[in-house]
Order: structure tokens, then sequence, then C-alpha cells
């Protein structure tokens, strides 16, 4: 049974689980929703669009019911869903949870998703539909090398920091520039700004052994795709034949299955990019943990008992020390 702690007007708390992919943090979130009773919302940046969810080790719908999951799905894959646009809806979340008297706790592993929640942004104002249409076109017929020429043109720093092959980046630094006539550099030097997560919150961090990790990540991607799951789903969302360019179309794994799907990969070629992407990815998760996480309990235990029995306490002393 759920620790009733708190009664529903009481609940100020907020739990921050983060960690790499693969580490175990679904898991070990449903775990701590079951005994704090407490509600899971996606802090993952592609786990927020529908279609995708086993490329995107989105949880299952066995374990989704298992407790409250928010913000899992809630997007079509012709969305776009900004770090802003995610902050307010986990707020909205967030607020929704104390008020029924639950505990909110984001899970995910998007650092940036983290910083934005907690510390605010520099607020680049909106693209319009014009300018983003206009060069998502211009990508396409033209590909990379005219996007990056024109960057150059007008916001060198920041064509200096990407390279050719940093296709939404390179797209996003451009369409900021073209929209505003301010480099995005000078956008994200201005004060933060927006709303913030209020109230005591607690730092939970997965930091598992990097063999370890590297290892469950590839067996998970092996599962994925020589089950079919993944080829699958990849190839039903590609039936709406999405801008390329789009987030969901980015996810890890998506372009290389598309490639397979369309013969320019084989099935083994495509799983090893997959895997190589994969383990760069989860290095770049576990630098930002140990650099940005410096508050967090961190735990590198590697199943969800020795999860548990670490973490438990620390949040059940912490809920006490949140009572008002």
């Amino acid at each position: 049974m759920p620790n009733q702690l708190e009664t529903p007007s009481q609940q100020k708390g907020c739990v921050l689980l983060a960690g790499p992919t693969a580490s175990g943090k679904s898991a070990l979130a449903i775990a701590i929703a079951k005994e704090f009773d407490g509600v899971v919302i996606n802090g993952d940046s592609m786990q927020v669009y529908s279609g995708l969810r086993v490329i995107t080790a989105r949880p299952s719908e066995e374990e989704e019911a298992e407790c409250p999951h928010k913000l899992y799905g809630v997007l079509e894959p012709d969305d776009f869903c900004s770090a802003a646009r995610w902050r307010d809806m986990a707020l909205a979340e967030i607020e929704a949870a104390r008020a029924a008297g639950k505990l909110p706790i984001i899970c995910g592993g998007t650092g940036l998703y983290f910083e934005i929640l907690t510390k605010g942004i520099a607020e680049v104002p909106a693209i319009s539909d014009e300018v983003r249409d206009g060069l998502r076109e211009l990508q396409r017929k033209e590909g990379n090398q005219v996007i990056y020429d024109r960057l150059m043109e007008k916001d060198p720093e920041m064509a200096a920091k990407l390279n050719l092959g940093d296709s939404q980046r390179l797209l996003r630094a451009l369409e900021v520039v073209e929209e505003t006539g301010v480099p995005l550099g000078e956008w994200h030097k201005k004060a933060p700004e927006g709303p913030v997560l209020e109230g005591p919150r607690l730092w939970l961090a997965l930091l598992p052994d990097r063999a370890w990790l590297y290892e469950r990540c590839e067996r998970r991607l092996d599962w994925m795709v020589d089950d079919g799951a993944a080829i699958e789903e990849v190839a039903e969302v590609l039936k709406h034949n999405l801008d390329p360019e789009l987030p969901a179309m980015k996810a890890l794994g998506v372009p290389e299955i598309r490639a397979f799907l369309e013969g320019e990969l084989t099935k083994e070629e495509a799983k090893d990019r997959i895997k190589l992407l994969t383990r760069r990815y989860a290095k770049r998760q576990m630098t930002w943990v140990r650099n940005k996480m410096t508050e967090a309990k961190i735990s590198s235990a590697q199943d969800l008992e020795s999860l548990k029995a670490e973490f438990f306490p620390f949040i059940r002393q912490f809920l006490l020390t949140t009572q008002e």
C-alpha cells in the first residue's frame, strides 16, 4: 500500500529522477509511485510522441497501467515539442498531482528538460510558420550545405560550433536569426525567463557501470529490432510521409530503421549504427548527470531491489521533512 504521508493539501515535494538510457529509470519511477502514492511524469523528449513506444523505450501499456503516467505519447509525431512547451505541460501536471495529494515524479534522460524546469531558460520568440516551413523546404531540396552557408553569413559564431551533419541544430540556429535578426547565442546569454518548479525537490540519479550499461543497451536494441516491433512501428509512422526533420523523425534509431526499410542499409548495419549512436548518447547523459546533478542522491546499483533499498529511506525522509 502507498505510504499516505501527507493529505492532499499538504503535498509540496517533487522527485526528479534522471539517468542514462537503459539504466532502469522507468522501473524505479513506477516502484516509487506505487510505494509513495505518486504520479510519473515524462521527462524524455522523444517519449512525449505517440507511435514510437518501442524504439524510444517508452514504458509498456502494462507498466503504464501500474500507476498514473503523464505526458507519455501525448503529441503526434508531426508535432513540435520545444523544451519550453514541455516545461509548461510538466508544471501543469505537477500542480495537478500536488492538488490531488500525490507525489510528482519527473522521470527522464533529457538534461535540458530538467534544466529549464528548475532554472528557466532564455525565451526565444516563436518562429513563424512562413520562416520555419520555408527553411525546411530549402533544406529538403538543396541539403544542409545551403543552410550552413546561409548561417555562416548571418551567424558565423554559431555556424563555427556546428558541423554539416547537425541538420536540426543548423536549422534551428538559422530560423532564429532569420526570424529575429538576433543570433541564437545572444538569446542564450539573456537572463532565464519563464516559470520554474517551486517547492521542495529531491534529486535522484542513476549512474551505473558504463560497460554494464552499454551491454544492456545493446541487448535491448537486439530485442527491439530482431523481434520486429521497432521496425513495424517505424514503418507505420513513415506511411504518413512526415518531414524527416521533425524531432520525432530524429529519434534515436528512426533514421537508421528508415534507411533499412528503404534498402540503404542491411538490418545488421542499421543495428550496428544504432548501437554506436546509443553508446554515444548514454555517455553524454552520464556526463550530464556527473556535471549537473551535484545535489542528487546517486546510485550505481544495477537491479531494482537494490535501488529501492537505497532510495526509499531517502525519499521517505524527504517527504517527512516537507510536511507542513
